[in-house]
């Protein structure tokens, strides 16, 4: 089961037990020293907040998990694309992918989010971790089959491999066109379980958390938890790319979820 810790700093952080005693959690928005439309623990390096008070937020979430440790989190580009990481990567030099794994102790994996879905993974027998990022571009283009993959060529064993996914948008606040449904479909005729109908003629709901656990499923992968958490309709809790967008702001921050070896 999942449990949800309030932070003496004001940090707000989810873990899950399918990722055991890894180091590990689903940061929101509390708890961080940006400000305005930012306001709380911003990560995002993209976004146009303050760079001193993303340092600051990124060095809090360290410190929350795992204290000394260094942050990789990649340049995110909606893709299937993972990189096994061995050493710390500058901001400057982030690569261009969707999903990080490891097994090399001191590193936490980190991904970004704003409604998309964010994913660990965890082999605790092999000391084997991943993070990925999907958005529904890299869902179905394999970005957590791809990593499941990466890491067993690492060592794990996809039969060991817990996966957690945190928080996203929710299939009610999620309405896509026809279109949208038309590429799922014609991907697996099977996806159509994952829509809804929608508000608006020729529209439906898409739940995407669903969709991702289910490819997990069907990569072999038996332990999955989700935590069930809508991105989109708990603007105290998250950030929130669509919701931004429907309020017509210029920006939107980033939470992030993170994943590491002690």
């Amino acid at each position: 089961m999942t449990g949800k810790d309030d932070m003496a700093a004001g940090i707000v952080k989810w873990t899950s037990a399918a990722l055991g005693d890894m180091p590990h959690a689903f940061f929101g928005r509390q708890g961080g020293v940006s400000t305005g439309l930012y306001a709380g623990l911003n990560v995002g390096l993209g976004s146009d907040d303050d760079r001193d008070a993303i340092a600051e937020n990124r060095r809090r979430v360290i410190d929350t998990v795992l204290p000394g440790a260094a942050l990789a989190s990649p340049h995110q580009v909606h893709s299937p694309d993972v990189v096994p990481v061995t050493a710390p990567f500058a901001d400057d030099a982030r690569p261009h992918a969707d999903a990080l794994v490891t097994a090399t102790p001191g590193l936490l994996l980190g991904i970004v989010t704003a409604d998309c879905v964010p994913v660990l993974f965890a082999d605790r027998e092999a000391d084997v971790v991943g993070a990925a990022h999907a958005g529904w571009k890299g869902a179905i283009a394999g970005v957590t089959d791809r990593t499941l993959d990466a890491m067993e060529a690492l060592g794990a064993r996809r039969d060991r491999i817990g996966c957690a996914i945190g928080p996203c948008i929710a299939r009610a606040s999620y309405e896509v066109d026809q279109g949208f449904v038309d590429r799922f479909l014609a991907d697996d005729p099977e996806n159509e379980r994952f829509f809804a109908e929608g508000t608006r003629p020729g529209h439906a709901q898409f739940d995407i958390e669903a969709y991702v656990a289910a490819r997990l499923a069907a990569a072999g992968v038996t332990r999955i938890e989700m935590l069930g958490q809508d991105t989109y309709a708990q603007p105290e809790l998250f950030f929130s790319y669509r919701r931004s967008c429907h309020k017509g702001e210029p920006g939107y921050g980033r939470q992030i979820s993170v994943i590491g070896l002690a």
